[in-house]
């Protein structure tokens, strides 16, 4: 009868885990949405147009204006930077080159925040 008990517990415990492990996927497929929606702003020459002066994996015709796109997580130590850095360079930099997309009205602040999503994976 432990035996039975036992087997019952561990296969409802089992099922548990299981079940609470599906939900993830669920937010990786929104996460993959909100990445890709910043992919396409990035790529998108009336938008971000981050390809305009920066190389960035996948992206056609990259200017080398700016430096690549890439250990974007190792150069920003947080989204919060590379967000504010989007959203007006000239804070940190007075002379930069890269337009104030957050400040100029380019891009939204939701829509920052999407390209952040993408940029920061790279």
């Amino acid at each position: 009868m432990k035996s039975v008990i036992k087997s019952i517990t561990t296969f409802t415990a089992l099922t548990a885990i299981l079940g609470v492990m599906s939900f993830p996927p669920v937010l990786a497929a929104d996460e993959k949405s909100v990445m890709e929606k910043g992919k396409s702003l990035a790529f998108d020459r009336k938008k971000g147009n981050c390809l305009a002066c920066h190389v960035i994996k996948d992206g056609v015709s990259p200017g080398n204006i700016g430096p690549p796109l890439i250990y974007m997580s190792a150069r920003y130590k947080s989204k919060e930077a590379l967000h504010a850095q989007i959203a007006d360079a000239t804070v940190a930099n007075p002379n930069s080159l890269m337009p104030p997309f957050g400040k100029h009205g380019i891009l939204s602040d939701a829509e920052i925040g999407k390209i952040v999503e993408f940029i920061y994976s790279l």
